[in-house]
């Protein structure tokens, strides 16, 4: 024969500590997976408007009168050691992907959307920052923004 003697149910305290935990994990895996599938959407466009890019967060258009093109050029950050992101100030960095914002080892400041170190497009502004994106063709990106910028001088 056994008597049982039944536990008193916790009060409602225990949910107010277990909930907002719980929350706070599904907010959080909900940015990352945000994260995580918008990164395969990114784009840079090239226009007479200037240089669109799109990238989760920081996105944004710069005028071709803002960039400083006689420095544009193609980069390879695993060779040019002054050009890599040394210090990420604003942004999201995670194994093969860093977007945001980053003080280079050179102490420039620049705006980086990069996924693949040996192929991106370096090009500096007059807003007192450099851009840095990778893409499958870097040069043909900086030949297309002289293309642009000679375009809308005539």
């Amino acid at each position: 024969m056994k008597e049982l003697f039944p536990i008193i149910p916790p009060g409602n305290a225990m949910y107010w500590f277990v909930v907002p935990i719980i929350l706070i994990i599904a907010a959080l895996l909900f940015l990352l997976l945000t994260i995580g599938f918008s990164t395969r959407k990114g784009l840079v466009e090239v226009s007479a408007q200037g240089l669109k890019i799109q990238v989760p967060f920081y996105g944004r258009i710069l005028p071709l009168s803002s960039l400083i093109l006689e420095e544009a050029r193609p980069a390879d950050l695993k060779t040019e050691k002054d050009l890599r992101l040394a210090w990420r100030t604003n942004g999201i960095g995670l194994p093969g992907y860093s977007a945001g914002w980053f003080k280079l080892k050179n102490g420039e400041k620049a705006l980086a959307a990069v996924t693949d170190p040996r192929k991106v497009a370096f090009i500096p502004t007059r807003e007192g920052y450099a851009v840095l994106v990778s893409i499958e063709e870097p040069v043909l990106l900086v030949e297309a923004l002289k293309r642009y910028a000679v375009d809308s001088i005539k």
